[in-house]
């Protein structure tokens, strides 16, 4: 049965023009705003996961994809301990489940609930503590010798409100420091200070600061492991079209601005809203910085993970994986999918493509299914990729062999 919703939208004449004075016009008055935008509501077909599917998924050669778990529900982030067990989250039921592969078969053989608290998804290991974020708090617990976590102890109760995007993420820095992702409470509007930005705090969760903002949902982020530089893929606006706001690579740096919501891309002008306090937008786009790479509209980054393993061939060395989970707001559909960030010897970025393809699959002329939205994405201990699907439960495994 077909189920996927389509909503093609003309907002010039629906939501826009956003009119920034009155409807009869006076003599020295700015002029109304009058943008006509094409974007679409598409959600595809969701298919059950298949041999037939998976054997279908491309890869660049020499790599081939296997299940490392299923039946997970809607796994989010992911980390890896040092011996390899593979923790990941659960938003819903709020859960963190421990997977561990005992006979080196490329499978999770142990699977275990180790962490429960509503809504949690934010991870990340120092040394032998774990931490966790719900919406709201930040949690810590030891990691126990059998790969279990202890009592959990709140460090942080008062994150910023969700509103929009609740999804926290966490990791530590080159610096010891704890990064904590905050997005928007919203699309697109003038923000209270600490939410659309990253948060750094100590450890322990004391001497909390802004570290950047302007950054509307950077829920993937991490660190070059030559440079140390911050890189974080922020979600792009919804509603600007089937190809705009493109996904932003940022480098992220202390003290910052980032550009949402007025100016996106490589210094667009957002229709939809005016700065405050009499900032023009060309003042706001002075003040920010703009992304040092493009990816397509509505792809919806989620987890990164820098390549330090030497698994794969040599070339992919310190470059970085997305997962691409997808968004409901683009015809035709775009993400689901994993793509590799490249960088040069000197440790910057040059490209954004694709690397893991096939989860979207055409049905016919017009419609789309898809088999999986990827979420979490992680390295093993034995250097394979790990990729989480947020839609039907499956863990799978990259390697790569001669």
């Amino acid at each position: 049965m077909k189920r996927a919703f389509i909503f093609s939208l003309i907002l010039g004449c629906l939501s826009l023009p956003v009119v920034t004075a009155s409807a009869q016009k006076q003599p020295g008055e700015p002029k109304p705003t009058d943008v006509e935008i094409n974007a679409h509501v598409y959600e595809p077909v969701q298919l059950k996961v298949s041999d037939d599917l998976i054997k279908q998924l491309k890869l660049p050669d020499g790599f081939k994809i296997q299940k490392f778990a299923e039946g997970l529900g809607k796994p989010r982030i992911m980390t890896v301990a040092p011996d390899g067990t593979v923790y990941v989250t659960r938003r819903d039921p709020g859960d963190v489940i421990m997977l561990r592969d005992t006979n080196g078969d490329g499978t999770a053989d142990i699977k275990q609930i180790v962490a429960k608290k509503p809504k949690l998804h934010g991870i990340a290991l120092r040394g032998n503590t774990m931490y966790l974020t719900t919406i709201r708090e930040i949690y810590t617990a030891d990691r126990l010798p059998d790969g279990r976590l202890g009592r959990l102890r709140q460090i942080i109760s008062d994150l910023p409100d969700a509103g929009q995007h609740p999804n926290r993420t966490i990791a530590f820095g080159p610096d010891g420091m704890l990064y904590i992702t905050v997005g928007s409470t919203c699309n697109a509007c003038t923000e209270n200070d600490t939410n659309a930005t990253i948060l750094r705090a100590s450890p322990d969760g004391r001497n909390r600061q802004i570290f950047a903002s302007g950054l509307r949902n950077t829920i993937g982020f991490g660190w070059h492991p030559v440079t140390r530089q911050m890189y974080g893929m922020d979600h792009g606006i919804d509603w600007l079209g089937d190809n705009e706001q493109k996904e932003e690579l940022n480098r992220i740096e202390a003290g910052k601005r980032y550009g949402w919501p007025y100016i996106y891309a490589d210094g667009k002008y957002n229709p939809q809203d005016e700065p405050p306090n009499g900032i023009t937008m060309a003042q706001w786009a002075k003040m920010s910085q703009e992304p040092v790479a493009l990816y397509t509209a509505h792809s919806a980054p989620m987890q990164m993970a820098f390549y330090t393993a030497n698994q794969f061939p040599a070339e992919y060395k310190n470059d970085a994986f997305v997962a691409m989970r997808g968004s409901w707001n683009r015809k035709p559909p775009s993400g689901h999918e994993i793509v590799r960030i490249r960088f040069d010897k000197s440790g910057n970025p040059t490209a954004i493509e694709p690397f893991l393809t096939g989860f979207l699959v055409k049905m016919n002329k017009e419609d789309y299914g898809r088999f999986a939205r990827p979420v979490g994405v992680s390295v093993a201990k034995d250097g394979s990729l790990l990729i989480g699907d947020n839609m039907n439960g499956v863990i799978y495994r990259i390697s790569y062999a001669k």
